[in-house]
């Protein structure tokens, strides 16, 4: 356990944001520290007394292993929708005492919602007599109350910003008892135990402080806000100070501002303005400047982050105070549909941050951890972060305007699943309270460009919302406002600055896979810019890999149990070839939603679901990155960020699977969303095989592209006529002279394959004839599609399993992709990879599969759908086998000579049906005929069963630990 808490320390290590002249004690480190299970501590005064325990902050108390052990009987915060692993037979093992499982999320060190103390001594010098102290806690979860000695000072609750206690009435000079109880019980204020500021699926409802923890010492009379709203089109910034005076006589001094660029390559720096201040004995007073820019001002995007440090100086004969505030000369704003960024349309390309710290369990709150995940954002060709119904800490700030993101902070809350908006609950205040605090903390930097008051919330929401919206637009006009972040069945906020709403997303590949339609019949109806909310949530298959990186406060006992659970269904050895196969399938699918996307006309942006994987709500693998934002192997940053990119080539194609007697045509397009326009580029196109022999080629007239989505290129066509054989094909685009590049593979059969005498027995029953031909040595392949009963219930789409089955009660699709054994002959002339791509589509979408739970623990089909892996049955599309003297290929998928419209089944078929008529037709396994016959006549013995209609009764979201009193 040291090992972790060395890491969780090094993670949690505090920065300032703010240069005080003035004094500070730093408080980190060693503390008293009692868990009081029974909340008898402040009657029994016991900040009155030594504590018993001792514990070190910044940290949480599950970092130094205070608190319980999981069992099943742990009181989550989370909702749990799932409650079949509670009953499921197989599964017994993983609910035995010290052998527990959680699946729904990462399992803690240590549980504990109740209230804990937490004490420490300091010496007040004799030099800070006279001066104002404060209590600054950053990040303390969730309530606190402090306590100097035996007086009370008071109590905070906040979930987005520092807890900050006046102690000046309180302290002496000398040693100082300091007390606090932190309190994360959910008590009046229900924000919603899903909420990603408390709920188990992210970073946990954990007990503690993990930033800054310090006493300042400053003058009685100092600046306690300063609020810049930049004015760019007039070079200059209204600068709101707030002044307070704790004295007993009326200040009067001088005020001074001025502000330096810091990070950009040509320096700029603003005369110093001084005012006149006076502020009456202890009140505060609020003073308004105005602050020009000279010709050099420098602004800020996400192509050129320029910041400026704005000094602010307090000076009178016994006060000399300064303070340095970080901020970005920037206008976001709204025209119409279109974000703008300093007078230029933005698109915005994001990812929603859902706090997965999966070392520490809280948010990290230094600079340079926020770096990290945010150069890693930018990498992936996105520009814009949204914070799912919680606010990270400063840091998160401070990060993203040194990158160039734009952040859509929320209010730490989903109001569902118990607490409701709009009907007088706490919530609807705390909400408010929440939001200013956040506006006030960190509104002054570049990257908070946007505001949200929490995610899909329950209630009297539209009038709710409406007024929340109003507030906000006539309070701060640096952001810009919507209503809640919802999906598409809730109502529509009216007064909402843009739109965050799902309903306009997805793939409707029921039909075909096509890359001309688009969504602009969806975003018709709104007149603001329309983000889609949370797209994508392609699954892939967990990385068993990843387990091993858990070396701090949490385990990853779900993939452990997913692993050993394949392993008993004799595939363990596989689980690597089904990350590859179902991460290939959800980078496709991630790739041609962002693309429609991107070639609608008008579209605002979207916020996906996600590039890292979200580690809760039964487990939700939908990232092409880990929960540490992390590679998982099958894409690269580089690879994903051809689709998506502030400058991305696009193809309008009908479809992917031609045959030989057919032209192929494609409409180029491209997006476009740079700090300028594209001047007189050239965008060249090039068809190539697999053997990287250039087909076809060629370019168009030099254009300028302006911002803009599917902005028209030109035309291709190419006729298919010399391609002789099965091939895939490649088509490449790029904008010549940059980066930016795109592609697209696309498929070519022969429209009359040769024909060859057959020796096999094709049939659509396991009949008595075709048992004969087998007994006597013959070949049969058996068209079985229709047909299945071992396996019926297992529903496979094209598209693999959204956001996850056991969060959606088993809801299908249930299959994420398919493993295929591509260098068998078996598709010599079908080419294809080892996992999905689009010409499997008129094949594989629809189809059954057949559940091989009977079959050798080492048989492989020669293709394999990929089951979820809360149920990891053995799934066979097409295989063979030796069956008696003979030999047999079975397929659930509809493919044989009858087979109409469906060139890629046409033609799988015939090289099925060539490999059958070879030499080389030698299967390795060998089974009964009544083994194979079972798969039409027998349901499958395991089976999905929720158990339940609902969570039980203790882990319901609405039991006493989360109801609103």
């Amino acid at each position: 356990m040291k090992k972790y808490i060395y890491i969780c320390l090094l993670l949690t290590s505090f920065f300032s944001l703010s240069s005080f002249k003035n004094d500070e004690i730093n408080l980190a480190g060693n503390w008293h520290f009692e868990m009081d299970r029974q909340d008898a501590g402040v009657t029994e005064k016991w900040y009155n007394r030594n504590l018993s325990d001792n514990i070190k902050l910044p940290g949480s108390m599950a970092q130094f292993l205070k608190g319980d052990e999981i069992t099943l009987k742990t009181k989550w915060t989370g909702s749990i929708y799932d409650s079949s692993f509670y009953f499921v037979p197989r599964l017994k093992k993983f609910r035995e005492p010290g052998n527990i499982h959680i699946p729904f999320w990462l399992t803690p060190a240590r549980h504990y919602v109740g209230v804990a103390w937490y004490q420490k001594e300091v010496n007040i010098p004799s030099n800070w007599k006279g001066k104002t102290i404060m209590l600054h806690l950053e990040r303390a979860h969730i309530e606190t109350r402090v306590w100097i000695n035996d007086k009370e000072v008071g109590l905070q609750n906040s979930l987005v910003a520092p807890h900050v206690y006046n102690l000046t009435p309180y302290l002496s000079i000398g040693k100082q008892r300091i007390t606090i109880r932190i309190d994360n019980r959910i008590k009046e204020i229900n924000v919603g135990p899903d909420s990603h500021s408390i709920t188990d699926h992210t970073q946990g409802n954990w007990n503690g402080i993990i930033g800054k923890i310090a006493l300042e010492s400053f003058s009685p009379v100092y600046i306690d806000d300063i609020q810049i709203y930049p004015d760019v089109k007039n070079r200059k910034a209204k600068v709101k100070i707030t002044v307070n005076n704790a004295t007993q006589k009326v200040f009067d001094g001088k005020l001074s501002i001025s502000a330096k660029s810091f990070n950009s390559p040509i320096s700029d720096q603003t005369q110093e303005i001084t005012s006149n201040v006076t502020v009456a004995k202890q009140t505060e007073n609020s003073i308004e400047l105005e602050l020009p820019f000279g010709k050099g001002m420098q602004t800020w995007d996400e192509f050129d982050p320029a910041l400026y440090h704005l000094e602010a100086k307090l000076v009178s004969k016994e006060v000399n105070f300064e303070k340095t505030v970080q901020f970005g000369m920037r206008e976001f704003k709204i025209e119409g549909n279109h974000f703008m960024i300093n007078g230029i349309p933005v698109v915005l390309r994001g990812t929603v941050n859902n706090c997965e710290f999966p070392l520490t369990g809280y948010p990290a709150t230094t600079v340079e951890a926020w770096e990290k995940i945010f150069r890693t954002i930018k990498s992936y060709g996105l520009n814009h972060v949204r914070f799912h119904s919680w606010c990270p800490p400063e840091a998160a700030f401070i990060a993203a305007d040194k990158i160039g993101l734009y952040l859509q902070p929320e209010g730490p809350s989903w109001p569902n699943h118990g607490p409701k908006i709009g009907l007088g609950q706490p919530v609807d205040k705390f909400i408010y309270d929440e939001t200013l605090r956040m506006d006030k903390e960190y509104g002054n930097y570049a990257s908070f460009t946007m505001l949200s008051a929490g995610n899909e919330p329950a209630g009297n929401q539209v009038k709710y919302l409406n007024e929340f919206v109003d507030f906000w637009k006539a309070k701060d006009n640096r952001h810009v406002y919507t209503g809640m972040s919802v999906g598409g069945s809730w109502p529509v906020v009216p007064n909402a600055e843009y739109q965050v709403r799902g309903g306009v997303r997805g793939l409707k590949w029921e039909k075909m896979p096509e890359t001309e339609s688009d969504f602009s019949a969806g975003i018709a109806p709104f007149k603001v810019p329309f983000v889609a909310h949370e797209i994508g949530q392609y699954c892939v298959f967990p990385n068993f890999d990843e387990i091993k990186k858990y070396t701090g406060v949490y385990r990853a006992k779900n993939f452990e149990m997913f692993r050993e659970d394949l392993a008993d269904h004799h595939m363990g050895d596989q689980a690597k070839d089904f990350l590859n196969a179902s991460g290939k399938l959800q980078v496709l699918c991630y790739k041609n939603e962002i693309e429609k996307m991107l070639r609608t006309p008008g579209f605002g942006g979207f916020q996906a679901l996600g590039l890292q994987d979200f580690p809760g709500q039964g487990t939700a693998l939908v990232g092409v990155l880990d929960a540490f934002f992390e590679e998982k192997g099958y894409v690269t940053a580089k690879e994903y960020s051809r689709f998506c990119n502030q400058t991305v080539p696009l193809a309008k194609i009908s479809k992917f699977v031609y045959t030989n007697n057919e032209t192929f045509k494609a409409e180029i397009d491209l997006f476009h969303s740079g700090k300028a326009p594209l001047n007189n580029v050239i965008i060249s196109w090039t068809i190539k095989n697999e053997k990287e022999n250039v087909l076809s080629s060629g370019s168009f007239a030099p254009k300028t592209f302006e911002n803009g989505n599917g902005l028209f290129a030109g035309n291709i066509t190419f006729a298919l006529s010399e391609i002789k054989e099965a091939s895939k094909l490649n088509l490449e685009v790029k904008v010549n002279g940059t980066t930016f590049a795109n592609d697209w593979n696309f498929w070519v059969y022969p429209e009359k394959n040769p024909e060859n005498t057959s020796t096999v027995y094709y049939t659509t029953v396991l009949d008595d004839k075709a048992k004969e031909v087998l007994d006597k040595g013959g070949k049969v392949f058996l068209n079985a599609a229709g047909k299945v009963v071992k396996g019926k219930e297992v529903e496979m789409h094209f598209l693999p399993v959204f956001w996850n089955t056991s969060w959606f009660k088993m809801r299908p699709p249930h299959v994420t992709g398919m493993l295929i054994q591509d260098k068998s002959p078996a598709f010599s002339d079908f080419p294809t990879s080892f996992h999905s791509d689009l010409q499997w589509w008129d094949i594989q979408n629809r189809s059954q599969v057949m559940n091989l739970e009977d079959f050798p623990t080492d048989f492989r089909p020669l293709i394999q759908p990929i089951d979820t892996w809360f149920m990891n049955r053995r799934l066979a599309l097409v295989f063979e086998a030796q069956v008696g003297n003979g030999k047999i290929v079975v397929s659930s998928a509809d493919i044989g000579p009858d087979v109409q419209n469906k060139p890629a089944a046409k033609q799988l078929f015939y090289s099925l049906q060539k490999y059958m008529n070879s030499d080389q037709f030698n299967p390795k396994n060998k089974l009964d005929f009544e083994t194979i016959k079972d798969i039409f006549t027998t349901p499958s013995r395991e089976v999905f069963n929720t158990y339940t209609k609902d969570s039980p009764d203790e882990l319901k979201p609405n039991s006493n630990q989360n109801k609103v009193k």
